[in-house]
């Protein structure tokens, strides 16, 4: 028998680090890597077939997926876009601006999806940034770090808080009884707060400030890759290449020749330009502007139709820059497979990418979450629904197209009326949220397909594979070795450093995995080693659950995170230089105020 507890525990640990490898070398997707496990622990009998998809029909999940629809819904209604017309009113003091911009994303992250939240006020932070005359880096980071530490304050927040949830009501000493709707109010609201305070006074001062080429353009990116053609009327035909580059504008870069067949990487300038050459640029925005003005050169990919109306009144010909969002239809395809221009109407110009540097010619490069596109196309009222579609931000200045004043109050209603009947204690919160979620369907704030769309899926997947391997965990007795050995190492120390230790642990986890999963293998543990101490297990899950959603290390760590890179300019390092002292803060807080309100 004992040999038999060791052979499962191996076998667990091994699944697990190999989960964990795989998480964090980013080489397959998180969903991907979750079915992996999961397959891994069936094929060797530690989870029976009839439980393997178990976890797919788990409250958590469901709760998750409802979650999400209500946050479109809410996006939807104008609620957000209302909220976030009152920071551009907030006075001339930047300073204000900026307070007033995280506190409102903090709040919306609260109640709605952090991506969501993030996604809806980003536009009017480069606005902002813009307006000011100051780089969007000193505000995009703390715009994504609060929404963050929005999802800290409910039940519905963010993923871990549901996950953590459900492992209360498992516990003994619960009797079935989760985490309720605020509960994790008074720790999530005193960390955000401190947090908040940090990122004002001294989190913006550590953020470098990254700035575009021209004044106009603060968000201009500088590494965009695009491909121009020698058009036939050219005046450069006939000209050696040398002659091309001096009057190409000063930053920019000709990485490639293409000429037929034959590609030819940094060409020698004794080359002779002929009609219908093609080259890979590397050049900001305005840049790609003044080369293509007066005909000296065109888009290799030349947009369709005319500049003005298209015929249906409302649409024109416009260029502007979108982010590709975490999860997005374009993120891992390339360009020439989107066929964004014949399905759309849309052509990608160029794309940008923060985190490296391009050279594949723009048609053949696979786009990741975080990367910028230069797109040209008619701008018409139903564009924003399209982007939202593809799963693109748009960075440029945008007027908000707020839905009746009677949309937004239906959604908040049936939102609100979700969250009293939770706590009230008449429905629950698993039935309350998919009624309200289902109910916006029907009273159209959204459709059928936007609900569907909504549902981050390989999030879903996600969660529904790696519930029987948290459960794994412990029936192996993994979970209780590694609890072990947290107890043996906090042995001579006091009990709050056992709350530290996990608080801690979860935090290094979530900046290089999934958030979900961190919390879903951490739980377990945390559980165990509160059984080892005697402890009540609610401190151990309050910490898993704050360190689970605190991930401000790497731009891995959330997908908040990832959006941000690319329009703030920033690069790896910088994520920590702000997020490390940040963290600090969040346990300096974050244990004191957890130990007062949920005691050992």
């Amino acid at each position: 028998m004992v040999n038999i507890m060791l052979n499962a525990e191996l076998i667990v640990f091994g699944v697990v680090l190999a989960t964990l490898a795989l998480l964090a070398s980013g080489r397959l997707r998180y969903d991907l890597v979750a079915l992996l496990a999961l397959l891994a622990l069936a094929a060797s009998g530690l989870v029976s077939g009839e439980a393997a998809f178990s976890g797919f029909g788990h409250p958590a999940v469901i709760t998750v997926a409802a979650v999400l629809v209500i946050s479109r819904g809410l996006q939807r209604s104008g609620i957000v876009e209302r909220l976030a017309l009152l920071v551009g009113r907030a006075g001339d003091s930047p300073g204000l601006q900026l307070a007033l911009l995280l506190g409102l994303v903090t709040v919306a992250s609260a109640f709605m999806n952090n991506v969501g939240a993030l996604a809806l006020f980003m536009p009017v932070a480069i606005r902002l940034a813009r307006k000011a005359g100051r780089s969007p880096s000193l505000y995009l980071m703390p715009l994504a770090f609060a929404s963050l530490l929005g999802g800290l304050m409910t039940l519905i927040g963010t993923p871990p808080n549901i996950i953590i949830a459900t492992f209360r009501a498992a516990t003994p000493q619960a009797a079935g009884q989760g985490f309720g709707m605020f509960d994790f109010a008074p720790v999530g609201a005193a960390v955000a707060f401190a947090g908040l305070v940090f990122m004002l006074s001294v989190g913006t001062r550590l953020i470098p400030e990254r700035r575009g080429s021209g004044d106009q353009d603060l968000f201009e990116v500088q590494g965009y890759l695009t491909e121009l053609r020698v058009p036939d009327d050219s005046r450069h035909i006939g000209e050696r290449l040398s002659a091309l580059r001096a009057a190409l504008p000063e930053g920019v870069d000709l990485v490639e020749l293409v000429r037929g067949d034959e590609r030819i990487m940094a060409p020698s300038g004794r080359y002779k330009v002929r009609e219908g050459d093609r080259f890979l640029m590397r050049a900001s925005g305005s840049d790609l502007e003044e080369m293509i003005g007066g005909g000296r050169l065109e888009m290799a990919e030349e947009p369709k139709g005319d500049s003005g109306d298209n015929g249906d009144g409302g649409s024109e010909l416009r260029t502007f820059e979108a982010v590709v969002r975490p999860g997005a239809l374009l993120e891992g395809r390339t360009v020439e497979q989107l066929k964004l221009r014949s399905v759309y109407g849309l052509t990608v110009l160029a794309v940008a990418r923060q985190a490296g540097r391009l050279r594949t010619r723009v048609g053949r490069i696979r786009l990741r979450a975080g990367d910028i596109v230069l797109l040209e196309g008619q701008f018409g009222a139903e564009t924003p629904e399209v982007l939202m579609e593809l799963g693109l931000l748009p960075l440029a200045e945008r007027s908000l197209s707020l839905k009746p004043p009677r949309q937004a109050a239906l959604a908040l209603g049936l939102f609100g009326g979700a969250i009293a009947l939770a706590i009230a204690g008449l429905l629950p919160v698993t039935v309350a949220l998919t009624g309200a979620a289902v109910l916006m369907v029907l009273a159209k704030v959204l459709s059928l397909r936007e609900a569907y769309e909504a549902i981050d899926w390989p999030i879903i997947v996600l969660l529904g594979a790696m519930f029987p391997l948290s459960y794994a965990l412990e029936s192996s007795g993994a979970a209780a070795r590694l609890a072990g050995w947290v107890l043996s190492a906090g042995s001579s120390l006091p009990a709050w450093a056992s709350v530290t230790i996990i608080l801690v642990g979860t935090m290094f986890l979530s900046d290089l995995i999934n958030n979900a999963a961190a919390a879903l293998l951490m739980a377990p543990v945390a559980v165990a080693v509160a059984a080892g101490m005697g402890a009540s297990s609610d401190p151990f899950l309050m910490a898993v659950a704050l360190g689970a959603s605190c991930a401000f290390l790497t731009p891995i760590g959330h997908q908040s995170n990832t959006l941000v890179m690319g329009p703030g300019g920033y690069k790896f390092g910088d994520y920590w230089r702000v997020g490390l002292p940040l963290e600090l803060v969040i346990v300096l807080v974050g244990v004191p105020v957890l130990l007062r309100v949920w005691p050992l």
